[in-house]
């Protein structure tokens, strides 16, 4: 896939924590210790073809890595031999890009259609629904994605034997079961152990500072503007600003 084919980056959505200001404090790109927590066997983005080139999507700001093994060794306390099982991590722009056509062009092919024939209005349904999901694309600074700053992770919950913690809805899924509280009224048993693992997850990384996405139940970070901006919404307000902008090698 070409970058930049199907997707215009100049007709960036501004999200309401774009708002949040910058002062990188510049701390370096770590790369995450294989040996301390669980990760999905196959990494999803460069089973697709995205364009990392050469750069390990396995890395996190230093102070974000740390606060994620102390996370990790919480989880260890209350549920002896679990483990955190990381999705995905360091996201540079250019795979950015990749993941949101991906998806926009799998979207299509699976409504019948091709990309290049979309009318505008099919179009910005299909990118509205992605969106949801995949933050947008930027090569402004002051707004970057996520996952692009290092400081963001996606993650859940493997077992003592290892096995992936049932959760309701698998990491990207684009439905409304991925909202973090759909099973919080849930009454059957699976829907409540969904809620009560989903509910695990978010105290533990909470408890060192992490801030979760309110759509999806996997996404975490710190320090970036979508984390600051949920920062200063609480009571009584703060006024923070982010301290994590766009990373590059």
């Amino acid at each position: 896939m070409r970058i930049g084919l199907v997707f215009k980056r100049n007709m960036l959505i501004c999200k309401p924590y774009h708002q949040i200001s910058i002062r990188d404090c510049g701390e370096p790109l770590v790369a995450l210790p294989m040996q301390e927590f669980a990760f999905f066997p196959t990494h999803a983005y460069v089973a697709a073809g995205a364009p990392y080139n050469g750069q390990s999507p396995w890395m996190l700001r230093q102070s974000v890595l740390e606060s994620l093994r102390k996370a990790q060794k919480r989880l260890k306390t209350l549920r002896p031999g679990w483990n955190l099982m990381l999705f995905d991590a360091y996201r540079p722009q250019a795979v950015q890009a990749y993941m949101v056509e991906y998806e926009l062009t799998l979207m299509t092919k699976q409504a019948g259609l091709t990309v290049e024939n979309l009318s505008a209005e099919q179009r910005a349904a299909m990118m509205e629904k992605i969106l949801r999901i995949y933050a947008e694309p930027s090569d402004d600074p002051a707004t970057p994605p996520p996952h692009s700053t290092g400081a963001a992770v996606d993650c859940t919950l493997a077992d003592e034997k290892g096995r992936e913690a049932w959760m309701g809805s698998p990491i990207d899924e684009n439905s409304d079961r991925s909202n973090p509280d759909h099973f919080a009224t849930a009454e059957d048993t699976s829907g409540k152990r969904a809620h009560t693992n989903r509910t695990l997850l978010h105290d533990i990384m909470r408890a060192e500072g992490f801030s979760r996405d309110g759509t999806e139940w996997w996404h975490f970070s710190k320090g970036d503007q979508m984390a600051v901006w949920r920062e200063n919404k609480t009571t009584p307000p703060v006024q923070l600003v982010a301290i994590y902008g766009r990373a590059d090698l």
